[in-house]
């Protein structure tokens, strides 16, 4: 049995228990436990929580069906309607992700994403340590903006190109280690790259969305506020990172250098840029400037004023807005190259991931049935004990879980199970809640060790070029990095950017 046919074993065999056992779990709290003797709501929610979050962690159906679960049991057991669930499944940070969707779908449908990836890597060096920096500098600023699994499908091409280039002038056994660290890099930059932005990855989304369930009073977490504190902690880890993998994989035979013809044979074959290409490119420009400077950007001395100020209601337009707008844009602006139509065609944004759109609205029906039936306040009274604990070890304690549970199961659905259970421990202690939602948020997009953890691991280690063993111990490091970053991210740079107060509890801090 190869290792690819072992890990698909044990994933049929997870399916399979998280199946009975799923459903086991949720009528054992329904028939033998009362959580809460004045409210029947607390132990019914629970138990439908066990339900969806044992399915989610095994797969044991697809993670999109079991995310319509509360559509069906909120309002049979009377947790919440079905009029005031439904509206859960479509919201402002939905839109958000397929406007923001379908301008990266537009990148790649004329091909601009593969021109930005080439001009980068050409533009940074071809010497062993500057091809895996180019190939992860590219591939982190891809997936800021597009999805970590259409980057890295794209990037694993080019890097086995170089890599059978290699092969062929110094022989593989020579090639071998830098070849395994070239995978590598692309696999950990698209995971870490999509932290920088609030689209680059689904847990950031569910993050936001799930802050405003529970704290609507607290003040927006605009794409600018996210970028602020995102996009340094995306340099810094990718650094640290090429230094760790450079340190363990290139070593020795200095005159192995890939050559530059690669590139510019590849980059050549794209042709000149093309009228459509152009607009993309401005388009995906004017985007970015539009989210960053939509609401008031304050340097203290100095405070540049947003544009949607310049509208009568201002507090109208959000971040969903603008990402639908540029998007329709793309499907009126006609194409001209011969029968290309227009620049986004229906046909294009089907490919649109609409089951992580069931899945974010499952997550987010599930916060607001945790909020509804009280659920929340009774979490929050049972973890009042952990304010006896440093707010220091309570975080670090948060980005192993959430960083080593993900190895396992999907990052979005174990954000979505974890953040409302986090929002009532902070409340709970008194901790502002953004000091334990944005560890957890970011420690889900840092799993590094399992090809089963993340879309961007499965992929290259289906290259066949490494082994699950190799993948593993140079992500378990990787991971306690993580961990020690995230946590000086939010203490040195996320009390500035989202205007933490350590020593006052944030009047907006109440469950609803």
């Amino acid at each position: 049995m190869t290792e690819i046919e072992k890990v698909v074993h044990k994933f049929e065999v997870k399916q399979k228990v998280g199946l009975y056992l799923g459903p086991i779990l949720a009528l054992i709290l329904l028939v033998f436990f009362d959580l809460d003797p004045n409210n029947p709501l607390v132990t019914r929610t629970a138990a439908i929580a066990i339900l969806m979050a044992v399915w989610w962690i095994t797969e044991a159906i697809p993670i999109a069906a079991t995310a319509l679960i509360p559509v069906v049991l909120f309002p049979i057991f009377g947790v919440m309607s079905g009029r005031d669930v439904a509206p859960q499944y479509f919201n402002n940070i939905i839109f958000l992700f397929i406007g923001g969707f379908i301008i990266a779908l537009a990148m790649q449908k004329w091909n601009l994403h593969r021109r930005l990836a080439l001009k980068i890597i050409m533009l940074i060096g071809v010497s062993r340590k500057k091809v895996i920096l180019g190939f992860m500098v590219a591939t982190a600023f891809l997936s800021m903006w597009i999805s970590n699994t259409a980057t890295a499908m794209m990037m694993l091409p080019i890097a086995l190109a170089v890599i059978a280039k290699l092969d062929e002038n110094f022989g593989a056994k020579k090639v071998r280690k830098f070849s395994i660290g070239l995978l590598i890099g692309v696999a950990y930059a698209a995971s870490i790259g999509g932290i920088g932005t609030l689209i680059g990855t689904p847990p950031n989304l569910a993050f936001i969305r799930i802050f405003q369930i529970y704290f609507p009073e607290a003040p927006d977490i605009s794409f600018a506020n996210w970028l602020m504190f995102g996009l340094p902690f995306v340099i810094v880890f990718l650094l640290i990172a090429w230094q760790f993998i450079t340190l363990i994989f290139v070593r020795g035979e200095a005159n192995l250098r890939a050559d530059v013809e690669i590139f510019r044979s590849e980059y050549s074959r794209l042709g000149k840029i093309k009228f459509e290409e152009k607009v993309v490119l401005i388009a995906f420009a004017l985007v970015a400037l539009l989210w960053i400077f939509r609401k008031d950007l304050d340097f203290g001395s100095l405070t540049i004023p947003g544009w949607s100020g310049l509208f009568p209601e201002s507090l109208f337009i959000d971040d969903g807005t603008v990402a639908v707008t540029i998007a329709m844009l793309f499907f009126l602006i006609p194409a001209r190259s011969d029968g290309k139509g227009r620049l986004m065609d229906w046909h294009t944004a089907v490919k649109l991931p609409w089951g992580i759109v069931i899945l974010f609205g499952g997550g987010f029906a599930l916060a607001a049935g945790f909020e509804h039936s009280g659920l929340s306040n009774w979490l929050g009274g049972q973890l009042t004990g952990f304010s006896h604990f440093p707010p220091l070890l309570i975080i670090v304690v948060v980005c192993l879980m959430m960083t080593f549970l993900t190895e396992l199961t999907s990052n979005t659905a174990t954000t979505q199970m974890i953040l409302p259970i986090l929002a009532s421990l902070a409340v709970a202690i008194k901790i502002n809640p953004l000091m334990l939602m944005i560890p957890a948020t970011l420690s889900a997009s840092c799993a590094f060790m399992l090809p089963v953890a993340t879309p961007p691991n499965a992929i290259i280690f289906g290259s066949g070029r490494i082994t699950v063993n190799q993948l593993a111990k140079t992500g378990v490091l990787l991971n306690l990095m993580g961990v020690i970053i995230i946590t000086l991210a939010i203490y040195l740079l996320g009390l500035y950017v989202f205007n933490i107060d350590l020593g006052r509890y944030p009047e907006w801090g109440n469950l609803q």
